[in-house]
């Protein structure tokens, strides 16, 4: 696995000046889905493949708190601390003898609407904004676990996502799916007209709660569609946490 460690995030450096998007992505549970690959290929961009992890496809419904956020290096008033809620699949580039791993975005959820528009514009993502909300829990008194919740509203409904880990962060083991599932370091957006935005996406690899256990509770296919409202129904293949970093979002770049 290609390993993408952190560039500058305070402005200096050649890299900064690429650099579109900067945050912390913290506390991040990730319910990982075994699929049918025939089901993704109307979503996988022009220019790249579908990934899989031991001939195995996967999607990942993911939650996270986005802190710190900087947009060009600007600190929006009221935008700088919100959730995140996303659907993705992973997908592969090969470039110049370079393997890319990286996601693409079914659907991606945030409580504020600049923010969802902004991604819009400039990267043709499919984001929406809805009432969110989060409970984070922290083991106390040096108790190793973590118990995390992410809600949103739609249709009339919340829907949450949640998990719950006990034991200390580590780095996951070498060619685990969870290694696989975190180290996507890559994204890509289907653009209007056709063609394909590749962007990166830089951070330390990320330490994991051990024996993850986590669920999804709402009516997904009011969201998703009826294919991945009934693949979310089912309990998730397996779980991951992950304690995050400081990112950044390079600017991207049209590919096909």
């Amino acid at each position: 696995m290609r390993c993408v460690r952190l560039r500058s995030n305070d402005g200096s450096g050649p890299a900064a000046r690429r650099v579109f998007l900067s945050a912390q992505w913290r506390y991040l549970t990730m319910l990982n889905y075994e699929v049918d690959p025939g089901m993704l290929s109307q979503f996988v961009p022009a220019g790249t493949s579908l990934d899989a992890w031991n001939g195995k496809t996967y999607v990942s419904l993911v939650g996270f708190r986005f802190l710190a956020t900087r947009v060009l290096g600007i600190a929006f008033p009221l935008h700088r601390d919100f959730d995140e809620v996303n659907l993705r699949l992973y997908v592969r580039r090969d470039h110049a003898g370079e393997l890319r791993r990286g996601v693409v975005f079914v659907r991606e959820i945030v409580p504020k609407f600049l923010i969802a528009a902004i991604a819009r514009i400039v990267y043709n993502e499919h984001y929406i904004a809805l009432p969110m909300g989060h409970d984070v829990a922290l083991g106390l008194n040096g108790a190793p676990s973590i118990t995390t919740e992410y809600r949103w509203r739609f249709g009339g409904r919340w829907q949450r996502l949640g998990a719950h880990a006990a034991g200390r962060v580590a780095q996951p083991q070498p060619g685990s799916l969870a290694q696989f599932i975190t180290e996507h370091y890559w994204g890509y957006a289907k653009q209007r007209g056709g063609g394909t935005v590749e962007y990166e996406v830089t951070h330390e690899p990320w330490r994991l709660w051990s024996d993850a256990q986590g669920s999804y509770e709402g009516d997904s296919a009011l969201l998703y569609g009826a294919r991945f409202g009934e693949v979310l129904q089912r309990k998730p293949d397996s779980v991951c946490i992950a304690e995050g970093s400081p990112i950044n979002v390079l600017r991207g770049t049209r590919i096909a």
